[in-house]
């Protein structure tokens, strides 16, 4: 298929018919870079897609609490001190 570049202000672009988008999965927002055969454009994922979704299983199921256990640091174990907390609110 081919295409014409197009000017808009002092960009250029290429104007992709609407059945193409559908069939590669391209949304809003996409990725482009060079690759040896000329540009390429693919999809652009949001980095946190499906968080909210995950976020609201997690507390319908009440498991919403950071469990996660790293393990303890010399800083921790050494120089580390808590500070007791001010509950006059």
């Amino acid at each position: 298929m081919d295409a014409v570049i197009v000017r808009i202000g002092n960009s250029r672009g290429v104007r992709l018919p609407k059945p193409l988008i559908e069939e590669a999965g391209l949304g809003e927002r996409v990725s482009l870079r060079v690759v040896e055969e000329g540009l390429l454009i693919e999809p652009r994922s949001e980095v946190r897609a499906g968080w909210d979704a995950a976020a609201r299983l997690a507390r319908h199921r009440d498991d919403d609490l950071v469990t996660e256990s790293w393990p303890t640091t010399h800083f921790e174990i050494s120089e580390w001190e808590w500070e007791a907390a001010d509950l006059d609110v």
